[in-house]
């Protein structure tokens, strides 16, 4: 059973689809990737996150499905580069019940970042992201980030990129560790961060909420003048 209201995602990962095949079209494209989701899952009208971004199930069979990628996705995602042969990520919605493991995603992709560099560690990697400039107020020390569908808790944040580690598992459950210099990656800030922002934003134009009076509360560091 589908639930109504919002779908929602958790960043885990829970199999590696392959593109098929991608039609034609400047305006929108029909993706028809190659994974196997549960009945429930692949229902029409159903919501699969590919590569982090939220798709609507338009047809299924037991071992594929068929999703559209209209004008908005295929410009503000990298989905509007894929390609037949191409691995993505797929989690299908949350439903009631299910556990969170990760953080709430929605599936809307903030922006697009790039992988500008990779440590080995070990089995496990250390990797920087560079992002919009907009973005980077809203991805802080150990919060959460989703990279391409994968939920990751950011070591450390910079200006301009951020810095994260990725474990064994997640690199061979995931696309994340065929990724190169120069990878592009769909992002999606955390989303307490981004309504943080909003409810800063108006308030303080409004004589609300202040930066101080949630320091003095305990909620963020103090700010230096």
């Amino acid at each position: 059973m589908l639930y109504p209201g919002p779908r929602m995602f958790t960043g885990l990962v829970q199999q590696l689809g392959t593109i098929r095949s991608v039609s034609p079209g400047h305006q929108s494209r029909r993706l028809l990737v190659e994974a196997e989701l549960d009945e429930v899952a692949r229902v029409i009208g159903a919501s699969v996150a590919v590569d982090g971004v939220c798709l609507t199930v338009t047809g299924s069979n037991a071992s594929s499905f068929t999703a559209d990628a209209a004008f908005e996705t295929l410009r503000a995602t990298t989905l509007g580069h894929k390609a037949a042969g191409d691995l993505v990520n797929v989690e299908p919605a949350l439903r009631l019940g299910d556990p969170l493991g990760g953080h709430l995603v929605s599936g809307h992709v903030d922006g697009i970042g790039t992988l500008v560099r990779v440590e080995e560690r070990g089995e496990a990697r250390a990797c920087r992201f560079e992002l919009e400039p907009r973005l980077a107020r809203f991805v802080a020390d150990k919060g959460s980030i989703c990279v391409s569908g994968v939920s990751l808790t950011v070591n450390v944040a910079h200006d301009r990129s951020f810095d994260v580690g990725i474990v064994p598992h997640t690199l061979s459950a995931t696309t994340l560790g065929q990724l190169s210099v120069g990878a592009r990656v769909n992002l999606e800030v955390d989303l307490l961060a981004r309504y943080v922002d909003r409810l800063l934003t108006r308030s303080s134009a409004a004589g609300g909420v202040s930066l101080e009076q949630l320091a003095a509360a305990g909620y963020c560091q103090p700010t230096e003048r």
